[in-house]
Order: C-alpha cells, then structure tokens, then sequence
C-alpha cells in the first residue's frame, strides 16, 4: 500500500512539469536516421496472465524469447527461437515445466543467456516442494540446451542448500570463454533482508561450482544483474541496502573467473531512503576495450524518479557521476533495460508512465555513453515490461508486451540495425 500510494503523488507530482535543479539530461545530439528499425512481430497469449519477456539475438540473427505463462492454473516457463525475417508462422513454444515443477511466480521473466557452442541456458524458478503454507519459498532452476534451443535437458537446481525459503530474482550470463555466471537473491540465513549468492559452471550446466555468498542486506526484491567483459572478467550487481533505508545500487568483480569478488561499490550515491522494496533492477554490459556500463532507476533524496547511467573505466573501481536520460517532464520513467555491443554502442530502453498512459521509449548511444539520442516511443497501445538484447553483427532487438486488443497482450519484437554495419 506504501508503494502504491507513492506512486500516485509521484505520478502527480511530475504532472505539474517539474523537474528536480541538477538533474539533466544527456546530449540530444544522434541523428534519428543513425539507425534503422524493422518491422515488428506480434505473439498473442490471449487473455492469459504472462510475464514480462526475455530476449536475446544469435550473432546469425536468431531470436530467442522465454517468459511464464499462467494455464490452467500453473505458472509454464515458455521459451521459442526464430529467425528474425522468417516469413513463417512463429513455432510452438516448449514448455520447460514438468508436472512437478511448475513456475513459481509472474514477478519477472527468466533469465536467458547463449552461450559459444549453440547453447542457451535459463533460470527460473518453482515452488519448494516442503512450502507448505510458507509463501515466498522457492528453488532456483537451470535449464540449458546444447542444440541452440530445440530441445532442453531436464533443469538442474542450483541453489546448494536445503533451507525452505527464497531463491529468486536472479539472472545468468556466459563468459567468452563459455563460463556460466548465476547471480540471485537468496535467504537461506533467514535474515530479514537476503543475501546475494553466486555459482558458476565450467562445463556448459553440467556441474555447478558451490553457492558463493557475494554480500549480505541485499533488496529483497530488486533482481540481480550479472555480465562478463571480453578479459574474463565478471560483474555483478544488485541494490544494495545500508542504514536508515538507504538503498543503492552497486558493483563487484571477480578476477578469478567468480571463484571470489570484490567488496561492493556503489555506482550512483543516489542516497534513496526507500521503507520498502521498489522492485526495480539495474543492469549491466561492458564494451570490447573493457569499459563497464549500468543503468538503473532510482528516486534519490529528493524522491524525484529518474533512470539513469554510468559507466567505469577501472574494472568497476570507480563510476563516472550519474547521467539522467530521462527527460519526460509529465511521466514516471520505470524499468530501464540496457544492451551494449562491442563497439560501446549502447541501447537503453523503458516505461514512461503517467495517469492514463504507459508507453515504451528508447534511447542510443553511438559513442560509448557520451551522447544519447532523444527518446523515441517504440509502442502505439497500452504497453508495459520492455527488454533489449544485441549481438556482434550491428543488430539488436528490442520486446516489450502491448495491449493490442484489451484485455489481452501481446510480446512485440522489433529488430533494430546500428549505422554502417
């Protein structure tokens, strides 16, 4: 109720136009014929109840998408791959739940990442078997292929322990080297807020090194983030909380291919005192010279909502000051999602919300976070839950979930080109 109502005075607040003194936004100086938009493809899910989408783009312009669906009273964990300009019907989706396994919640879309050797991986979620009425419990999932998504082997659980309680909001990456990376949010110490815990596997899901605690009063459910630069290295991040509600979003690395990390450094000093979880990830990418990027949302201490960025050039030692890309002065921006290829061209995109409206927008980047384009508004109903994803051949592919037809919603795809690749 906190949250809701805090929502609504923000949401009023920022129709009166007013913007906070020192908050600016970037440059506004790409060209909007920089880049190239496709057409969109449309998968309908009905009337059914459904997650946000996960995306992701092979590097042979594959698409491939995930998210969870309520049927018949379960929570299905969906996954489909694609070409991008196939004129054919898209494919039935698999069903990655056994009966005995069903999702175990709509609050976020699995993580999906590819791997090297036409392998893709997901974690997910499902109910503890020993939940009984204890809400909130929850085993982590990993799911992989090792045939580029045409059939799965059965998951394996990768939280190590036997403690009935959450394991969840997490996220997964593939290191060049083809090393998997798990990052979630876990509460096996069953103190009031998690902790953030790591694994990783050297074998394409194989085995699973043992659960690594990373840090402890971590956002109960803000997701983690995970990432690997082109040297090996591993990021990871998660908000952060200190005394007195402060709630930051920071960063750790790992040198030693995630055996240990770092101590955590925050990223924004945004100084967000927050009684309450805002449900509200960061999330990361790095560039082939090595230079990490995170974009997250956060309201500061002057309760004024903004998404934002920075980026750092020392292996996550250090961040440049915050840039706003916002700049809407009439909406709540919500939900930044980023992808960044090697060349440190950088897509961003999110929810801009105000009382009768919920669009999509996006914003680019074309020299390595120093300028940003306009945002452009990508959807033209009622839409929510964006996701971008790029690949090593100028492409990228933005997905959000629109309300076509009310009541029911639809996962738009839309691939975008970078200029002269």
């Amino acid at each position: 109720m906190t949250c809701q109502i805090k929502y609504i005075a923000t949401l009023c607040f920022l129709s009166l136009g007013f913007i906070a003194p020192g908050l600016s936004y970037s440059d506004q100086n790409v060209p909007r014929s920089s880049i190239a938009l496709g057409e969109k493809i449309r998968l309908n899910h009905g009337t059914k109840p459904v997650s946000g989408p996960a995306i992701q783009l092979s590097d042979t312009g594959i698409f491939h998408l995930s998210w969870i669906e309520a049927n018949q009273k379960k929570l299905s964990t969906y996954y489909i791959q694609a070409p991008f300009n196939s004129k054919e019907p898209l494919p039935h989706p698999i069903n990655l739940n056994s009966p005995v396994t069903p999702a175990a919640s709509l609050h976020a879309p699995p993580a999906l990442a590819l791997g090297k050797k036409n392998d893709v991986y997901l974690t997910w979620t499902t109910p503890h078997p020993n939940a009984k009425e204890k809400l909130f419990t929850s085993l982590l999932l990993l799911s992989r292929s090792l045939n580029g998504g045409q059939t799965f082997l059965p998951p394996i659980q990768v939280n190590d322990d036997n403690a009935v309680t959450g394991h969840s909001f997490d996220h997964l990456t593939v290191g060049q080297d083809g090393s998997i990376h798990i990052v979630w949010l876990d509460a096996r110490e069953g103190e009031k807020d998690p902790a953030t815990y790591s694994s990783f596997s050297k074998d394409q899901g194989q085995t699973l090194s043992p659960n690594l605690k990373i840090d402890e009063t971590s956002c109960v459910c803000c997701r983690t983030h995970a990432t690997t630069a082109p040297d090996g290295t591993v990021y990871l991040a998660w908000r952060k909380v200190f005394p007195k509600n402060i709630r930051e979003t920071v960063v750790t690395r790992s040198t030693d291919h995630g055996a240990t990390f770092s101590p955590a450094v925050i990223v924004g000093h945004d100084r967000w005192a927050f009684e309450g979880c805002p449900h509200r990830p960061a999330t990361m990418g790095t560039d082939q010279q090595g230079r990490l990027y995170v974009t997250w949302y956060t309201e500061g201490p002057d309760d004024t909502p903004g998404v934002y960025l920075a980026y750092s050039d020392d292996q996550g030692k250090t961040f440049t000051p915050r840039r706003q890309l916002n700049v809407s002065k009439g909406t709540f921006p919500d939900h930044p999602q980023m992808a960044v290829d090697r060349k440190g061209r950088l897509l961003v995109i999110w929810e801009e919300q105000s009382p009768v409206r919920r669009e999509v927008v996006m914003s680019y980047s074309l020299d390595r976070g120093l300028s940003f384009s306009a945002p452009e508004k990508l959807n033209t109903k009622k839409s929510k839950h964006p996701a971008v994803a790029v690949n090593s051949h100028g492409q990228a592919i933005l997905a959000w979930q629109e309300q076509i037809r009310f009541p029911g919603w639809h996962t738009v795809l839309q691939v975008m080109s970078w200029p002269n690749t």
